[in-house]
């Protein structure tokens, strides 16, 4: 049974549905990297906040401190933001990623019934090719002992002599004729 159009179609269908997926899964995922560099971002702001608070603490600068502040409770505000939105993008990434599992599944199933379809197809063929080898050898050889049997049967002396003997003729009666046509 040779692969049908509409296999061979829906394994492209397969094909285009995995790759509009992975092409979902990979725009979430740089999506999910921007909001965690933010976030290291945000962290990093913080920390640069904090460590302006204690530079001004030493130097007494107050605006150094008030900025130092206002760093921080910024950089806080804004992780504390980024936290449940990562969240999400995590749990969409997780079920897109889920998706494109699935139709990975869906095409390589696809790519092995046709696979195996395919296998199927060359062992039928194979087969056919032995048989039909197999028939022609036996119609040859039964050709071949029919022939035989006719010029048995149109030497009627050589019907009465033994097997030895009319072997002997046959061969003698090949010479004749080759010495026959030379001539």
């Amino acid at each position: 049974m040779a692969v049908s159009r509409a296999m061979r179609r829906l394994l492209r269908i397969r094909e285009l549905e995995e790759e509009q997926s992975r092409l979902v899964l990979e725009l979430a995922l740089s999506e999910f990297n921007r909001l965690e560099h933010a976030l290291r971002a945000t962290i990093e702001r913080e920390r640069r906040g904090r460590s302006l608070i204690g530079a001004s603490a030493r130097t007494d600068q107050l605006l150094d401190r008030l900025a130092g502040l206002e760093e921080t409770h910024s950089a806080v505000r804004h992780s504390a933001a980024l936290g449940p939105r990562i969240e999400a993008m995590g749990d969409d990434v997780a079920a897109l990623r889920r998706e494109f599992l699935g139709k990975r599944v869906e095409r390589r199933q696809a790519e092995t019934l046709i696979q195996e379809t395919e296998a199927e197809d060359a062992i039928a063929a194979s087969r056919r090719g032995q048989q039909a080898l197999d028939d022609w050898y036996g119609s040859r050889l039964y050709r071949e002992a029919s022939e035989a049997e006719s010029v048995t049967a149109a030497s009627p002396e050589s019907a009465s002599q033994s097997p030895a003997a009319s072997a002997a003729a046959t061969g003698q009666s090949k010479v004749a004729r080759a010495k026959t046509s030379k001539t």
